[in-house]
């Protein structure tokens, strides 16, 4: 396979560590500003945002690494905090970068030219449903916890995802681990350009450890699925079924609504007026759903609005958020940002219907809106 081949023409290729130069910024760091301690020192130690602050940006209270420094219900954490727990040994960092397929673009050579250091790769496809011909659909119980325990993860583990767009693929894999019971995950804000405009090094030509591990992840989720035992397994997973929806959940909320449906792809393919990315896949969307795009809940370098804009865009489109929300996209991957935002608000229980647009319109007797759909 393609990981294996990677990690045989890098296997005697050295570490060595590049330092990014500086990009030109038009806007403050907020991010960096809010984690001096000489500013939260101004607010006074009695203001509850100024606490919540610190405690989000990971500083304050003891040095070193700290988990429970960083909300569970904030569902990111800044590129200043990555920066200053990266070497902890509980905490583990997962490039998360995927592509569809006609950017044309490979990952795993990406990853090898820049990455965190430290940083392992998680592959989207590599971990996913073997018995489905759908997109990277979410594992079974034990195939998920295989292919970490392959990685090296541990429920013990603090994990922070990111990918090389700044937030898209890593949502997903953040929404993986919650659906399996692992709430200590976050996303990098900004990702791996934040972390490279914010002048951090980045790391290249992996040691073959890293590549080997990929590999491993995705050849253990293989054998499970072909009845194999697996071991040792170091990573423990409790499904958690509210958070993921399937086709037969979607087409009864269709048809007797009890939760809100929101959409995060762009609204020409929602409207079907621009094609779907996938061939043989017709534009158009589900009866009932509403239009978020994605894009819509990050800024201009992309990084997740804070909770009051999110609000605004969810509300901008007539979502109410004191009624249930579930989320669907093209294959399951940009829907987690909507999840993430509502996650940010306090929303922690939106699920995500893992086939998304792609299941839903390959059955042929399954109604559809749009212009396309309706040609």
């Amino acid at each position: 396979m393609a990981s294996t081949l990677f990690s045989r023409a890098f296997l005697a290729a050295s570490r060595r560590l590049i330092t990014p130069s500086l990009l030109p910024e038009t806007t403050l760091n907020l991010a960096a500003f809010l984690s001096k301690r000489s500013f939260f020192s101004q607010l006074g130690a009695s203001s509850t945002w100024a606490r919540r602050a610190m405690a989000s940006s990971g500083v304050g209270g003891k040095a070193g690494y700290a988990t429970s420094s960083v909300p569970t219900n904030e569902p990111v954490v800044s590129v200043d905090w990555l920066h200053s727990n990266l070497r902890e040994p509980d905490l583990k960092v997962l490039d998360a970068s995927w592509y569809m397929p006609e950017e044309q673009r490979n990952s795993i050579q990406e990853y090898q030219v820049a990455h965190v250091p430290g940083a392992l790769f998680f592959d989207l496809d590599g971990i996913s449903d073997r018995s489905t011909s759908l997109p990277h659909m979410l594992p079974s119980e034990e195939a998920f916890g295989a292919g970490c325990s392959a990685l090296g993860i541990e429920n013990k583990n603090g994990v922070v995802v990111y990918d090389a767009k700044g937030i898209y693929s890593a949502a997903r894999v953040w929404w993986m681990f919650r659906a399996f019971g692992h709430n200590k995950v976050w996303v990098l804000d900004g990702g791996l350009p934040r972390w490279r405009a914010s002048g951090y090094d980045v790391e290249s030509s992996a040691s073959g450890d890293a590549i080997l591990k990929a590999s491993a992840a995705s050849e253990s989720i293989e054998k499970i699925y072909q009845g194999q035992t697996v071991s040792p397994i170091t990573f423990q997973t409790k499904f958690q079924p509210h958070l993921v929806w399937s086709l037969d959940q979607v087409k009864k909320n269709m048809e007797d609504p009890t939760y809100q449906h929101i959409d995060a792809r762009s609204k020409a393919r929602f409207d079907g007026t621009a094609p779907e990315p996938r061939k043989g896949i017709r534009s158009g969307h589900i009866p009932g759903s509403k239009c978020v795009p994605f894009p819509q809940l990050l800024d201009s370098s992309q990084t997740l609005l804070p909770a009051e804009e999110v609000k605004k865009r969810f509300e901008q489109e007539e979502i109410s958020l004191d009624k249930p929300i579930m989320a669907s996209c093209g294959t399951g991957v940009t829907a987690c940002i909507l999840a993430m935002g509502l996650h940010r608000l306090g929303k922690t229980d939106v699920p995500v219907y893992d086939g998304s647009w792609t299941e839903w319109a390959t059955e042929p007797d399954l109604p559809r809106e749009g212009a396309e759909s309706s040609s």
